[in-house]
């Protein structure tokens, strides 16, 4: 499709999709943004770096109403972001030396996405609600992360970085289910921490992308727009939801993820 205000108009639309699907799941979105600006005319070469510079605005803007409630564990994302943005960085160096152009790996990604769908969905937490915000509570009364929720913390930046940089997708559909089964975060708590860890680890991708010209700005200027109007409506979603509601939604969202990417793939080898 041509450039011109009807392309803008339709793009921003993907981005306000892009930013419901991110406020709610704590996820960057590339599932939709990826191939919507592809089927607007965006080439392969340029649509991973252009999808970037939307995550980290929209990732913000949907945190804002997660503020509340101290749903964000900043303790959690102090150690999940800087070893997910350095795992990130080396899984994407790697990445284009792994053999198979990537399909085989992202067949098995796909296959441990649906796992954990599954567990997800098919899981009930023993724990009371008050028992829930009892033990979100005590992680805020610490002044101190204890040795093994820093290091799972650590961990899972490692784990989601890394995937994140080897295989392009994004850092919040494993980032959010671990956080769920190492740190036993409440949903909401996951989906909130996701989405600010999210936004950071699209800030060395945006910069190297865009020194190396990889970013169409006209289609990431109008995506922003979209993602930054459509994040808020997303985390105003979740919130209305219970975290076990939430969850299995979430878990649906999983598997549909693992079933496009899996298909995909199988289909290429």
């Amino acid at each position: 499709m041509d450039a011109g205000i009807f392309r803008d108009a339709l793009t921003a639309l993907a981005g306000i999709a892009t930013g419901i699907m991110s406020g709610t799941f704590g996820v960057g979105g590339a599932v939709i943004s990826t191939p919507a600006i592809r089927a607007l005319g965006c080439s392969a070469a340029l649509a991973v770096g252009t999808t970037l510079p939307s995550i980290l605005p929209g990732a913000v803007s949907g945190s804002w109403r997660y503020r509340q409630g101290e749903l964000i564990q900043w303790k959690v994302v102090a150690f999940t972001a800087p070893s997910g943005i350095v795992a990130a960085i080396l899984g994407a160096w790697v990445s284009p030396r792994v053999p198979g152009d990537g399909h085989i790996l992202m067949v098995l990604t796909a296959l441990l996405l649906m796992w954990s769908s599954i567990s997800m969905i098919r899981s009930v937490s023993p724990r009371e609600p008050r028992e829930l915000r009892d033990s979100v509570k005590n992680i805020h009364d610490k002044t101190k992360f204890r040795s093994s929720q820093s290091f799972l913390a650590t961990l899972t930046g490692l784990v989601t970085g890394s995937l994140s940089g080897l295989l392009g997708v994004g850092g919040g559909i494993v980032m959010v289910p671990l956080f769920r089964r190492w740190l036993g975060l409440p949903m909401k708590n996951a989906v909130a921490t996701s989405l600010i860890c999210v936004g950071c680890f699209a800030v060395p991708g945006t910069i190297t992308h865009a020194i190396e010209g990889g970013i169409d700005w006209r289609f990431a200027i109008w995506l922003t727009i979209g993602v930054v109007v459509g994040a808020p409506f997303g985390s105003k979603m979740a919130l209305k939801m219970s975290d076990k509601k939430l969850q299995r939604v979430f878990g649906l969202f999983l598997a549909a993820v693992a079933v496009v990417y899996g298909g995909g793939e199988l289909l290429a080898l």
